[in-house]
């Protein structure tokens, strides 16, 4: 499989470890990226909040350049996903407002969920799993953006998601039930208004950890930073790490978790490291 690649901004910067870590897994899957030569960054919410012909102009640009490449494009980032999205709907419903006279929408955009998700590549994780987590209980959080509106994305089962759980249970990890798994960790208003982040937050780590989760896992940048960060802020203290899914494969078919990787979290994020370990020892004995 072959794919053109929007990393975006966050994958560059403040999640530059979730970049490596879809590098890896992909590379482990036998799934070629190429990544959009002169790629721009895609407005997020400051763009079309400020200006719709921006937030428009922005990620069409990446639209028309992976285009010229021919291939599907692979999108990690939740927002980043949501704004392509936004802008090829915009591009086929008027091309002549954008002064595109054809665009044939050739290009399908993929976020990384969906892909890892299919029925192909869940058995070639299997295949290639070297350590099931079999101990440990994962909370998947889904945010908001690469599920609504669905009439952007396209997502079929917006409030009753399944990915992330099809994926966590492919590397052995039990998904827990519980309620909050979709619902706005306030990334917007992060800066702005930590006050009310803090209490979203709050309330998806105790919605979390009523469901019985050890951690959570997410593919969206902007939720794996504000849910881990505002945790500092809760009277409690910090109490869930909060993984990439990426982060996950590529321990489980790797068998390893780097300490550097360990050390990238705000929370401690030695659970993975503790259920790896028994794991081995638990193969140890066995042989």
């Amino acid at each position: 499989m072959k794919l053109s690649y929007y990393p975006g901004c966050s994958l560059k910067g403040t999640a530059l470890d979730y970049d490596e870590s879809v590098r890896k897994v992909c590379r482990l899957l036998g799934i070629e990226l190429v990544e959009i030569p002169d790629w721009n960054c895609c407005g997020a919410s400051s763009a079309h909040m400020t200006s719709h012909e921006a937030g428009i102009r922005l990620p069409l640009r990446n639209l028309l350049l992976a285009a010229e490449l021919g291939l599907d494009i692979l999108v990690p980032c939740a927002a980043c996903f949501q704004r392509l999205k936004a802008a090829e709907k915009s591009l086929t419903a008027d091309p002549q407002h954008w002064d595109i006279e054809t665009y044939r929408g050739n290009c399908k955009i993929i976020h990384i969920s969906a892909l890892l998700a299919t029925a192909d590549v869940l058995d070639e994780i299997r295949r290639q799993l070297r350590w099931e987590l079999s101990s440990l209980k994962i909370g998947c959080y889904y945010g908001c953006l690469s599920l609504r509106n669905p009439k952007i994305t396209d997502v079929v089962n917006f409030e009753q998601p399944e990915a992330l759980e099809s994926i966590v249970g492919a590397v052995g990890a039990e998904p827990v039930s519980w309620s909050h798994r979709t619902e706005c960790c306030s990334g917007s208003l992060t800066m702005t208004r930590p006050d009310i982040a803090a209490k979203l937050v709050g309330d998806i780590v105790d919605a979390a950890l009523r469901g019985g989760a050890e951690a959570l896992v997410t593919d969206c940048p902007m939720c794996q930073a504000n849910v881990e960060g505002r945790q500092l802020d809760l009277p409690d203290g910090p109490r869930l790490p909060v993984y990439f899914i990426t982060e996950l494969i590529a321990a489980a078919l790797t068998g390893a978790y780097p300490a550097k990787q360990k050390k990238l979290h705000l929370v401690d994020a030695g659970v993975l490291s503790a259920v790896m370990q028994d794991a081995h020892r638990s193969r140890e004995e066995t042989l």
